[in-house]
């Protein structure tokens, strides 16, 4: 490893000491709050291992705990784990109420879900991810952090952007890269790093930032991100970038964390408090923007129209949806309709909230009811608290002795956050918790 650390000795010069002095220190951990569903203020009040606020994320906090999957709170969706640094990215790309984003390179979800709080179940988000695999890691993740607003697609980035020119609002490239940010958290990726992968992520972070800025509408942002400390993954991907590109224009990001680079760009480093981050943002001057074609909605079958409000009536107090569509027998409330393009032909694996699914003579509810509607609107609730064993019984999936007058489908909550399904007969609880989701417990 010598020569990753001449490397960063030449790069940092003064401040490589600092860098050496954090090198066998413990990495960083914290949490963002899910604003869609919780409050900092109640967050805080529940989770006494929350500290003092990152300086990457308004709603990002340092925390003390370094496992916490499988803390109830969690499996809700009221908090994403997340490396403080990683959170400056969504920062710097500066999400307005109703804008259209995309989220080009989105598994975990981490970033993805940091733009939907920032949303605020408006306009659109659009959560791509190249790996099959990795993007049913990010549509589990859309759908426990509560996202309604959200496309997430399995695509190609050159396909999907040429196929969404200049459709988008926003778009955050968070590429691949050598890690070099995050060899405090993973010890044996430095094993493994060379001078040649690094170089070989630089040509791949390149093809990418290609791609996306087709996405990119006239005036729109396009923020570039890696986790990485080379110069050959960012300064110069960023230069290669603008040598080709000159209807882009590097601009200030507008914040203050970590350090200038670039005299734009910002730098990250652990002495700043987080594992390692850098981030350019780029505004598009000019461009031609290409029809993305009109969605087309179709409302369900008469019949099934009918089977669908009787299922909606069954579980919830009102009906709270406007774009209920069937699509082989998968029953979805779409997110609205005007702000999305034409998807034929395109790898989606989900298009806005999965009401249930259509089996023989029955409507089977969905998870992702539970997780993005409010527990209020449901018929029937299990009021669980976090110091209720209760909680850890379910989600172990273990069936739970209620009140036998409840009967049908409800909502089990804790401290009023949805938190999955059950189904109520003779005095006990049927477990739907979904068996992947399951966990050993959370110590109360």
């Amino acid at each position: 490893m010598k020569e990753f650390f001449d490397r960063m000795h030449t790069l940092l010069g003064d401040d490589f000491g600092r860098y050496l002095d954090t090198v066998d220190k413990p990495p960083y951990h914290a949490v963002r709050v899910n604003t869609l569903k919780c409050s900092a203020d109640k967050l805080r009040a529940l989770c006494p291992f929350m500290g003092e606020r990152t300086p990457f994320c308004k709603d990002g906090y340092y925390v003390t705990e370094e496992k916490l999957g499988k803390h109830p709170l969690h499996h809700a969706g009221a908090f994403y784990i997340q490396e403080p640094s990683a959170m400056s990215a969504v920062t710097v790309l500066g999400v307005k109420k109703g804008d259209r984003v995309l989220d080009l390179c989105a598994a975990p979800g981490g970033k993805s879900t940091q733009i939907a709080a920032d949303l605020g179940s408006t306009g659109l988000l659009w959560a791509n991810e190249v790996v099959r695999p990795r993007a049913h890691i990010l549509l589990s993740n859309i759908e426990r952090m509560g996202i309604a607003n959200a496309v997430v697609s399995n695509m190609d980035p050159e396909t999907l952007c040429t196929r969404l020119e200049g459709f988008f609002d926003k778009v955050l490239v968070d590429a691949p890269c050598s890690g070099e940010g995050m060899f405090r958290k993973d010890r044996e990726a430095i094993e493994e790093w060379s001078v040649e992968h690094s170089l070989s992520c630089a040509v791949r972070q390149k093809a990418i930032l290609e791609s996306a800025k087709k996405a990119v509408r006239p005036g729109g942002v396009l923020v570039y991100s890696t986790c990485t400390f080379s110069v050959d993954e960012n300064e110069g991907v960023v230069e290669a970038f603008l040598k080709d590109n000159p209807s882009f224009e590097l601009v200030d990001t507008g914040e203050s964390f970590g350090e200038a680079t670039l005299c734009k760009a910002r730098r990250i480093y652990p002495y700043h408090g987080g594992e390692g981050h850098f981030v350019a943002k780029f505004i598009k001057k000019d461009g031609d923007v290409a029809p993305a074609g009109v969605f087309r909605y179709e409302k369900p079958s008469r019949r099934d129209e009918f089977d669908i409000i009787a299922f909606v009536d069954e579980l919830l107090r009102s009906n709270p949806f406007e774009h209920i569509t069937v699509i082989d027998d998968r029953i979805l409330e779409l997110p609205d309709t005007e702000l999305l393009p034409d998807m034929t032909g395109m790898n989606i694996l989900r298009a806005g909230i999965k009401l249930g699914d259509f089996r023989r003579n029955r409507i089977e509810p969905h998870h992702n009811l539970a997780t993005s509607l409010r527990p209020e609107l449901f018929n029937r609730q299990l009021k669980l608290e976090l110091s209720d064993e209760l909680v850890n019984r379910y989600i172990r999936g273990e069936e739970i002795s209620i009140d036998s007058w409840i009967r049908g489908y409800a909502v089990v909550s804790v401290e009023g956050i949805g938190l999955g399904l059950g189904k109520a007969s003779d005095g006990r609880l049927k477990n739907k918790y979904p068996k992947g989701l399951r966990t050993l417990s959370w110590r109360i």
